[in-house]
């Protein structure tokens, strides 16, 4: 490139063209471009920005968030010439000699790029030895040192990150691990000690082979513990950062320790005087907190499957709740005086209340005597710091305690939490708000009924007259209020229920406090609209006349919001964020009245919904489709009339592949038009199948939407019914190979994946069945009938299958039952499918088991025919 750092800096600049430039000579000569940026990078007197800029893009060449495009990318550079590699991995050691900081601190990243390509194939050995030498060889600049031990944490962390890469050489591994444990000595000086814990840090789950050694393990973990008793602040908070990491991945190997670590955490936390230090060693028993939390319910998982547990919880938390809490308390005492409402700074009282929520959650009821006596004592106080630690104390032990432990007290605790609804102190009113909010979620039924009209209006006051925080709280608190009516059944009786009363109130004041001018701030118009959503929702059919009035208006509101002009980015920004929010708000409502109250509204609901597409905005696009989505469901046929207008958004929303939400949303769209307006889809589904298709193609897409594609196959075929066979072959090609899909054992993560890529196939399986039989067709299926026995004979072997995965299974082989009559006899015959019939019909979940009734009465008639 004839100017490339002008190129570099005008790209740095938002140049599109340069950008462009940049990338297209990227993917038309890999070699010669990382070749031409490592030479730049490398060039000391060259222009800074412009040296950074290529390293960064040497670095954005070799990395991708997406493990496909990764691998794409990897194998691209291990095609390069050695010579290019050579040179290219040269310029990176040579620019970590660097003598200027900001280009040993690219190159670090840039070198750990390259290196996780080159060391698990055994390349580049000379990365490790000069990274080692520029470590431990005395008379290295410190700059060069700390640079070094940086790279070889990056290198460890993606190494480590990248699941398809050959396993390390023990040796190299070592000899990683004994350079940056070197660094952390108390004899090395600060900067490089700080350097080398970071290092270190990320470096944790690359020598998971060295934590499994009693002796390397007990000398990082001497190193690291030692480390925590460094005068330098900065170390020591990175030592704490180490051993929580320590302690979220090698919890098991933690037991020899606990004695050292629960003394030097809580010695920390009583005595450090560095709230950063306190606030890490308090994190350490989050962490903890929720490693166990996640071991209990395995452990109750397991219990109930008669298995035995893999993991044994120890129960750390348990024995340190009575040493541990009042710490914690003492510490959420130490709010800032000047502290700002509006921040998000996550200080040390923070923490300390984050961490106590967690052990009430771990250790549940045992939390409550320790926690108790505090709250009672202190929730009056004349100090707004102990009334503010004893409310957000309170807060914090709701979710873990039963009602049987705290239901008297919540009780009693109403009147106390409206009065300080009304504090001086506004971040009293805002953690107020914050326990009511919690009682309203977790503890509604110990709400006094006659302190509900207070408390409501208390709170609606707080949402139109105090700051921004302390009213969404209070929103939040509402919101919480209205969700807790979600299963209230009252109003299908009665006619009402407890919201009723309120309800003009309760919306008109939402309403005027997502209008306030400052709403943007502390998600309070968000927050509002989700408190209007939840009361809509769960209202009761005597308030409809109100929804019937709050439909027009919400559409009038959106429309102008539309027509609103915006004179910069952020007003453009709000006003789509706003689109979004009432596009939600008419969904709501679309869901909770009836056709014949929405149709005449159908038509505006339409043209406003289409013009917020039209803003190519991905949120409020979203939006807009779920409220699409909505109406199509409800009018059913009568939705084709707005086909024609709706395609090209509907395609465009199926081809927006960066924004995988929407995607996914347009996905589900499709399969609410089909159901609704079913054959009057055929002459847009041409272009919708080729999106979908195109979307199971594509490696950037998220792979959360594929599922849902292959299951609209599935509602396009029901729809079509014999119409579908020209997409039949295509569609059956893709299943089965969605079908073949297998997780690595312990990959819990993708072993989810599969179990819900395979219910998806099986919804697809069961629409083309059915949709093929309505239409007199089946002989189609027929060619592919083994290959879906063949994938129900997976599912039957398959020790991870659930009762939804098993309800579908055999939803399918009763469908097949039905549609394929004698000509599926054999096939449903062999012992697998009796084996799924009699699994299904024993889970205990009544879906499963009427369905497995229903499939094994029509599969013994065929046997018996």
């Amino acid at each position: 490139m004839a100017d490339l750092t002008a190129t570099l800096l005008a790209a740095g600049n938002a140049d599109k063209d340069a950008a462009n430039r940049l990338q297209e000579w990227e993917q038309s000569n890999l070699g010669e471009f990382v070749a031409g940026v490592a030479a730049e990078f490398a060039t000391e007197g060259k222009d800074l920005r412009a040296r950074q800029l290529a390293g960064l893009c040497l670095k954005n060449a070799l990395n991708a968030r997406d493990d496909n495009l990764q691998r794409v990318k990897h194998e691209a550079w291990k095609l390069l010439s050695a010579e290019i590699r050579g040179t290219v991995k040269g310029a990176l050691l040579q620019t970590l000699s660097s003598p200027e900081t900001i280009m040993r601190a690219t190159a670090a990243q840039a070198a750990a790029e390259v290196a996780a390509i080159e060391l698990p194939h055994q390349q580049w050995p000379e990365f490790v030895q000069k990274l080692l030498e520029n470590v431990t060889t005395a008379e290295i600049d410190e700059g060069i040192k700390i640079a070094s031990l940086v790279c070889l944490g990056y290198t460890c962390e993606r190494i480590a990150s990248i699941d398809s890469l050959p396993p390390m050489q023990p040796a190299m591994t070592d000899a990683m691990l004994t350079t940056i444990v070197d660094g952390i000595q108390k004899t090395r000086p600060d900067n490089i000690r700080l350097a080398a814990a970071s290092a270190l840090k990320n470096s944790l789950l690359f020598t998971q082979s060295n934590m499994e050694k009693d002796d390397e393990r007990n000398a990082i973990m001497n190193t690291i513990c030692e480390a925590t008793q460094s005068q330098s602040e900065e170390v020591r908070a990175m030592a704490y950062q180490c051993i929580q990491q320590i302690a979220y991945l090698y919890y098991e190997k933690l037991q020899p320790y606990m004695v050292t670590l629960y003394e030097l955490t809580t010695k920390t936390i009583r005595e450090d005087p560095s709230e950063e230090v306190a606030k890490q060693a308090i994190e350490f028993w989050s962490t903890l907190c929720e490693v166990e939390m996640e071991l209990i319910d395995e452990e109750l998982e397991y219990q109930s499957r008669g298995m035995p547990i893999a993991r044994p919880c120890m129960r750390y938390g348990n024995a340190a709740v009575e040493q541990l809490v009042p710490l914690l308390l003492q510490a959420m005492t130490k709010q800032d005086e000047d502290i700002d409402l509006d921040g998000d700074q996550y200080a040390l009282h923070v923490a300390a209340s984050t961490c106590l929520t967690l052990l009430s959650q771990t250790v549940e009821d045992l939390v409550t005597p320790q926690v108790l006596p505090f709250v009672e004592q202190h929730i009056q106080n004349e100090n707004w710091h102990f009334r503010e630690a004893a409310t957000m104390a309170f807060a914090c032990i709701l979710e873990g305690a039963s009602g049987e432990s705290i239901g008297t007290v919540v009780n009693q605790s109403i009147p106390v939490l409206m009065r300080a609804l009304n504090d001086q102190n506004d971040l009293v009113k805002d953690t107020t708000a914050f326990a009511i909010a919690k009682i309203c979620e977790l503890h509604i039924r110990a709400i006094p009924p006659e302190l509900l009209p207070p408390l409501i209006n208390g709170l609606l006051t707080k949402v139109t007259t105090d700051p921004p925080r302390v009213a969404a709280q209070s929103a939040n608190a509402l919101n919480r209020l209205g969700a807790a009516f979600d299963e209230d059944t009252s109003g299908e009786t009665t006619g009402t229920n407890a919201l009723s009363t309120y309800m003009p109130n309760l919306l008109q004041t939402l309403m005027a406090a997502a209008d306030r001018p400052d709403a943007n701030e502390q998600n309070l118009r968000v927050t509002s609209f989700q408190a209007i959503n939840v009361f809509v929702q769960n209202s009761a059919p005597d308030v409809k006349d109100l929804l019937l009035q709050l439909l027009p208006a919400a559409l009038s509101r959106l429309q102008s919001s539309l027509t609103q002009p915006a004179l910069t980015n952020e007003d453009k920004q709000s006003n789509q964020a706003l689109q979004g929010l009432y596009c939600a708000l008419i969904q709501v409502l679309v869901q909770k009245l009836t056709k014949e109250d929405v149709m005449p509204h159908g038509d505006t609901i339409m043209q406003n919904l289409l013009q917020v597409l039209q803003t190519r905005n991905s949120t409020s696009s979203a939006d807009s489709f779920s409220a699409i989505s909505a109406l199509a469901d409800l009018v059913g046929p009568d939705f084709e009339k707005y086909m024609a207008a709706l395609q090209p958004f509907l395609v465009a929303g199926l081809r927006q592949f960066d924004a995988y939400q929407v995607c996914s949303i347009a996905v589900g769209l499709v399969g609410d038009i089909a159901r609704g307006i079913e054959g009057k889809i055929d002459p847009f589904t041409k272009e919708i199948m080729e999106a979908l298709v195109d979307s199971l193609k594509d490696t950037t897409l998220h792979r959360s939407v594929k599922p849902t594609v292959l299951s609209c196959f599935g509602d396009i075929a029901m729809a079509l019914g014999a119409r579908f066979e020209q997409y039949l072959q295509f569609s059956m090609m893709l299943l089965l190979q969605a079908s073949a899909t297998e997780a690595p054992e312990h990959d819990e993560e993708m072993v989810d994946y599969v179990v819900t890529l395979r219910e998806s196939v099986l919804e697809a399986y069961t629409g083309i069945v059915q949709g093929l039989n309505d239409g007199g067709r089946m002989d189609l299926f027929i060619p592919y009938f083994d290959s879906v026995m063949q994938f129900l004979q997976r599912i039957a072997a398959d020790p991870t299958r659930d009762a939804s995965l098993l309800n579908k299974a055999v939803g399918l082989v009763g469908d097949v039952a039905f549609s394929m009559g004698v000509n599926a006899k054999t096939q449903l015959g062999q012992p697998f499918v009796m084996q799924l019939l009699q699994e299904a019909g024993s889970t205990g979940d009544q879906s499963a088991m009427e369905t497995a009734n229903w499939a094994h009465s029509l599969v013994q008639q065929l046997q018996t025919a």
